[in-house]
């Protein structure tokens, strides 16, 4: 597959809203099903998970540690080339200030994720 055919905006997007926005285990789960290839490893800060089914559990203990009301949300759109793709976001509750900022770094393989880092930015960046 031609690297430049790959929709790094519209692939990463969704990820972050239909996994990272998603609060309901088992539509997050489809949406990992449809974004992510079978054997993806999602690399946060401080912990690893591979697999739809972890990346789906490393993705809810996320989530249960943020307010409910918290959200994310691109800064701009993702930018890639050559399988690689990345997005700036943040989160914070809706209307309320940015409690966190960061980027993610997506690994393609056609138009799946194949590996997804994560990384926070340092607080007061």
């Amino acid at each position: 597959m031609n690297a430049e055919s790959t929709d790094y905006d519209g692939l990463m997007q969704a990820n972050l809203a239909r996994v990272f926005g998603e609060r309901d285990a088992d539509r997050r789960l489809v949406a990992i099903r449809e974004l992510y290839a079978d054997d993806a490893v999602l690399y946060e800060p401080d912990a690893s998970a591979t697999g739809h089914a972890a990346i789906n559990h490393a993705v809810n203990e996320l989530l249960s540690r943020l307010p409910p009301g918290f959200a994310f949300t691109a800064i701009g759109p993702a930018i890639g080339h050559h399988g690689v793709g990345r997005l700036r976001w943040q989160s914070g509750p809706p209307n309320g200030p940015v409690a966190v900022t960061g980027i993610d770094v997506a690994h393609f393989h056609g138009d799946l994720i194949h590996s997804l880092f994560v990384f926070l930015d340092p607080a007061g960046a």
